[in-house]
């Protein structure tokens, strides 16, 4: 028999991991500002080995407006600079052999409703993976009462776990409003 801990601990266990997840893919949404996690899915070829480019330089935002990477080996440069022509940022670096520069362009407004639109998704599929978490542990609670669990727990339970998934959804909420706001900015 599963006890109401276990059970809890699993289904916030897994709403953390929605919220972990929409996290990272609204920072990987270009929303007009410089960020080096956008060039988090991009990959160099090093010595035969795919890694990322903040493996082989160092990668910063010397201003709001652009993204510096200076690599540490002089024969990256060209192999750098094909894999971010090649990715689909959308943006050609500029390099003057000795830091490849990426200049963030503004975002027309087309765009922003675009990228606020694809926000507005990932948040949608958070919260419904939090739910998930919320019916499959409800379902898991009744199973229990089934092989022995008290009633009155199976309640209490289920209260907490309906508070543990508010405050999930508040969470996304709260990180899409930001993402909006970032994103509206002009």
């Amino acid at each position: 028999m599963a006890d109401s801990k276990t059970i809890l601990d699993e289904a916030q266990e897994k709403m953390d991991m929605a919220v972990m997840y929409l996290d990272e893919a609204l920072a990987h949404i270009r929303a007009g500002k410089a960020d080096i996690r956008l060039l988090d899915g991009i990959r160099v070829d090093s010595y035969g080995s795919m890694v990322p480019i903040n493996n082989v330089a160092a990668v910063n935002t010397p201003d709001a407006r652009s993204i510096a990477i200076k690599p540490w080996d002089k024969n990256m440069f060209r192999v750098i600079e094909k894999a971010i022509i090649d990715s689909e940022l959308g943006i050609m670096p500029e390099n003057n052999g000795e830091i490849i520069r990426i200049g963030i362009p503004p975002l027309t407004e087309e765009r922003r409703k675009q990228l606020a639109k694809q926000c507005k998704a990932e948040c949608e599929t958070a919260k419904v993976s939090v739910r998930n978490a919320r019916r499959d542990a409800i379902d898991a609670l009744k199973k229990a009462v089934k092989d022995g669990m008290a009633e009155d727990e199976q309640k209490n339970s289920e209260a907490k776990l309906q508070k543990v998934h508010d405050k999930y959804i508040k969470q996304i909420d709260d990180l899409y409003a930001a993402k909006d706001k970032e994103i509206m900015t002009v």
